[in-house]
């Protein structure tokens, strides 16, 4: 793969500060390429995790070239200059007990590697050496096509997960946001190894960089370590993401016919993207309505009523967009009640003033989740990195703890209103004919 040799262009460093609040809790370093490079030295554990993000993902692709981010993040996987085979870059990893994988999102593609603190030079080898100096070997590439459509049919057969696909079409129709991450069959068929190098060309570049660290590790010495094998893909600035289109006017329901024992179903709508300053109340509303076995909807559905088995809410965070979703698996003739008692609890937020009590319940879940969160080496690595990369900065646990104790109960009820009042989209797998009962529902809101 084409890209700058290593270490030509790194071996000093500037822009190396701590991290803002922290001391030398964390410290970022921009090296001359413009590649970030993020430590979180925690000199108590005895691993050390270490991510390598781009910020490019599905929603930069047209639509014949859906997939391709996620089919490079596959190839990546088969072998560079140093380690030449998939065999010999599992192994290495593998054979001091580390862990190596990786991850394609809508904005973000990630290799990432945990690994005894001691070996943290190999990890950085490893990645390295994957990150940019990948092969693209042709017959390995045909290969990995196949591998990638079981992967695409493994989805399309599990209706819970299949579900959230048919979920984000309806959210953001005729936009990459609303496609699939893999693709499709067609598009996977197509690609072939300059389609791949083309794409390197355009989108990955140093500014788009960030590696992250985090455990038994000196910010000087990882900075040393990176500095050698961090190259970049071409040059120049990386083309702009389409941005997100308004919501459409009016809500949808798809439906997808099929003989299920359950059904399944995610209903919402647009909420607040991951820059905007309404994301902790967006949090905070998570919380009460659905997430958790103490949130409003498993304890009125599954608990009260035995509506659903599975039910919870979630939300998507993206740079100029987001969604709050619920999910609901049950008995197909339970679909339409259980819908609707959904939706009523998220219309009671809506109606409602939320009481201290349960208010102060929810910021401290968030709290206390956060610091759990945070006990690790690969949960702290990711944390950093991407709020580096996609952000633009970090905000510490502190800071997101005193965002989120700023939520107030009329921020909650504003945003429930919000979020009813940009109407309900939805998508629904089972045994049913007619979407019209379930829009019904939604549009009664």
């Amino acid at each position: 793969m084409a890209g700058v040799p290593a270490g030509a262009e790194g071996r000093g460093r500037v822009d190396s500060r701590p991290v803002p609040g922290t001391g030398s809790a964390y410290r970022l370093t921009r090296l001359p390429n413009g590649v970030r490079v993020i430590t979180a030295p925690m000199r108590e554990r005895a691993s050390v995790s270490i991510s390598v993000m781009f910020g490019v993902g599905s929603r930069y692709e047209e639509p014949e070239r859906g997939g391709l981010s996620h089919f490079i993040e596959h190839m990546l996987f088969k072998g560079g200059r140093r380690y030449p085979t998939a065999k010999s870059l599992s192994e290495a990893v593998e054979g001091v007990g580390g862990v190596l994988n990786a991850a394609t999102d809508r904005e973000l593609t990630m290799l990432w590697a945990k690994v005894p603190a001691q070996r943290f030079p190999l990890a950085v080898d490893v990645l390295g050496d994957m990150a940019f100096h990948s092969t693209f070997d042709p017959a390995e590439l045909a290969k990995e096509r196949q591998v990638v459509i079981e992967e695409l049919r493994m989805y399309l057969d599990n209706p819970q997960e299949y579900v959230g696909t048919l979920f984000d079409e309806v959210m953001w129709p005729d936009h990459p946001l609303g496609r699939d991450v893999a693709g499709t069959e067609e598009t996977v068929r197509s690609f072939e190894r300059e389609d791949c190098l083309r794409y390197l060309g355009e989108h990955y570049h140093p500014d788009s960089v960030v590696v992250s660290v985090a455990g038994a590790v000196e910010h000087d010495s990882a900075v040393e370590l990176v500095a050698g094998v961090v190259g970049g893909w071409g040059t120049g600035t990386r083309p702009a993401m389409l941005p997100a289109l308004p919501a459409p006017a009016r809500g949808e329901v798809r439906l997808v016919n099929r003989r299920t024992e359950q059904a399944n179903l995610i209903i919402g709508s647009r909420a607040p993207g991951y820059r905007d300053a309404d994301r902790f109340a967006l949090d905070v509303l998570n919380i009460i309505l659905g997430e958790g076995m103490s949130s409003r909807l498993f304890l009125e559905l599954r608990e009260n009523r035995g509506l659903a088995y599975d039910v919870h809410s979630f939300t998507v965070k993206l740079w100029d967009s987001g969604a709050l979703g619920i999910y609901l698996g049950c008995e197909p003739r339970q679909a339409r009640s259980a819908l609707a008692a959904a939706v009523a609890e998220l219309r009671r937020l809506a109606d409602e003033l939320v009481d201290e009590e349960e208010l102060g319940r929810a910021r401290e879940y968030a709290r206390g989740r956060l610091v759990l969160h945070l006990e690790g080496t690969n949960s702290t690595c990711s944390y950093l990195g991407q709020q580096e990369l996609l952000g633009g900065e970090i905000l510490l646990p502190e800071t997101v703890v005193e965002r989120i104790e700023a939520v107030t109960a009329e921020d909650v009820r504003r945003l429930a209103w919000s979020v009813l009042e940009g109407g309900l989209r939805g998508a629904v797998i089972g045994p049913f004919r007619d979407a019209e009962k379930f829009m019904t529902i939604l549009a009664g809101t």
